[in-house]
């Protein structure tokens, strides 16, 4: 997917409607800008709430506790 947008003046721009639609951002939402190589990478961060069912099912976490730990 490509899109171009314009860079204003005071070096804001417009994430296009397509994108903000196929990502589900919204107004207010956090986005992490990284380098790389030539070029920008823009990811959106999610709160917790948001990560409910990130995994897919057949690869389940084990949790460990400090203390559940045989520790000599």
């Amino acid at each position: 997917m490509s899109n171009k947008t314009t860079l204003s003046p005071k070096f804001q721009t417009v994430i296009p409607k397509e994108i903000r639609k196929k990502l589900s951002l919204k107004a207010g939402q956090q986005i992490e800008f990284t380098i790389k190589d030539d070029h920008i990478e823009l990811r959106p961060l999610l709160r917790p709430e948001e990560l409910i069912g990130f995994l897919k099912e057949d690869q389940p976490l084990e949790f460990v506790r400090e203390n559940d730990r045989n520790i000599s």
